[in-house]
């Protein structure tokens, strides 16, 4: 007598995210820098968009200071002084550039 069963893998939370032909976010983060300080981070835009240009309109809009960074696994990064999460989510939607629904924000 033969039994045949399948044993259970071990279950990967992060495997839909894997998968291609699923939803591309745009992940938006705030990071604590010293004290009251904080930095904003922009990852996944479309790769076919100027990041300097989307960061040139976002420093004048919101009066702030920024950069783009080329990170090794998550590409190219946009960073903003301060709290800008609900701003740069504004400005994404309003300007057509993602859908609302494709918007990830992070942080306390």
């Amino acid at each position: 007598m033969v039994l045949e069963f399948e044993i259970p893998s071990a279950f990967d939370p992060f495997a839909d995210a894997k998968q291609s032909g699923t939803k591309e976010y745009v992940h938006i983060r705030i990071q604590q820098r010293n004290g009251k300080k904080s930095l904003t981070t922009v990852q996944g835009l479309p790769k076919e968009l100027s990041y300097e240009k989307i960061l040139k309109t976002l420093k004048k809009d919101f009066c702030c200071n920024g950069n783009v960074v080329q990170d090794k696994e998550l590409g190219k990064v946009i960073q903003l002084q301060g709290d800008q999460r609900k701003n740069v989510q504004n400005f994404l939607v309003n300007q057509n550039i993602v859908k609302k629904d494709q918007i990830k924000i992070h942080g306390f």
